[in-house]
């Protein structure tokens, strides 16, 4: 049985000061804790009943297990219908950026996306499609926030994430940056016989107007019907495709 200190320190994680000042973030399901206990993601806790906490097929001592009840579950979750399982899991330290690191591959470059089922969503694409990294402007929403991490389906464990000052890393990188602007060319049509940055922009505003001064290349994804706009994360996934369609 959890006592209410222990409730009120599982609960205190749904807010981002309290994960931010105690480097700790919720992970919930059976499926995804288990894709961070086989990454190199720190799981400090698990809290689930016995019988689900037979599903985890590697669980290290180091990690202490609360036995709890549905009830208990409900309480500490941060979902309407609770999953079987919580963890808490340790935020990683951050590694400075290199721009010169990222000269050899594509990358994604998130220019304030604000939803988290966006932001989830692009990185379950971006795993799906082998993109390890992805580079965020610091006005993004924070990606330990519970409904980036369970819209990522676990992916969040495989891509590393990382929040910054956008213009200066781009103006540094002296790599290609590519860019999806209206105005841009067909991304049918676009060589990417370079690698670079491929930066996705704000689901309402696109691109910041810092940044657009900084891209050089360019592109849309033509539209053929009538709808008005399209997802940034259906974007996503188009741009991710057609680069790995190229073989590159």
């Amino acid at each position: 049985m959890l006592s209410k200190s222990q409730i009120s320190f599982v609960n205190a994680l749904h807010v981002k000061k309290n994960r931010k000042d105690l480097s700790l973030f919720l992970v919930e399901g059976v499926k995804s804790i288990s894709e961070f206990l086989n990454s190199a993601f720190i799981v400090e806790s698990i809290y689930c009943s016995s019988a689900t906490l037979i599903k985890f097929s590697k669980l290290s001592p180091t990690v202490k297990f609360y036995e709890i009840t549905d009830a208990e579950l409900k309480k500490i979750s941060t979902l309407t219908t609770p999953q079987d399982a919580v963890a808490i899991i340790r935020i990683p330290e951050k590694t400075p950026l290199r721009p010169e690191s990222f000269k050899d591959r594509f990358t994604i470059i998130l220019d304030g996306i604000q939803d988290p089922g966006n932001m989830g969503t692009i990185i379950r694409t971006a795993d799906w499609f082998g993109f390890s990294e992805i580079i965020c402007s610091e006005d993004t929403v924070e990606v330990y926030n519970p409904k980036v991490v369970q819209a990522s389906m676990g992916s969040l464990s495989r891509v590393a994430v990382h929040y910054t000052d956008l213009s200066q890393l781009v103006s540094n990188s002296g790599i290609p940056v590519y860019g999806t602007l209206l105005a841009g060319v067909s991304i049918y049509e676009t060589s990417f016989t370079e690698p670079g940055f491929i930066v996705l922009g704000n689901e309402g505003k696109g691109i910041s107007y810092a940044v657009i001064p900084l891209i050089t290349n360019q592109i849309t994804i033509p539209r053929f019907g009538n709808a008005e706009s399209l997802n940034v994360a259906i974007s996503a996934a188009i741009v991710c495709s057609e680069i790995k369609r190229r073989g590159i």
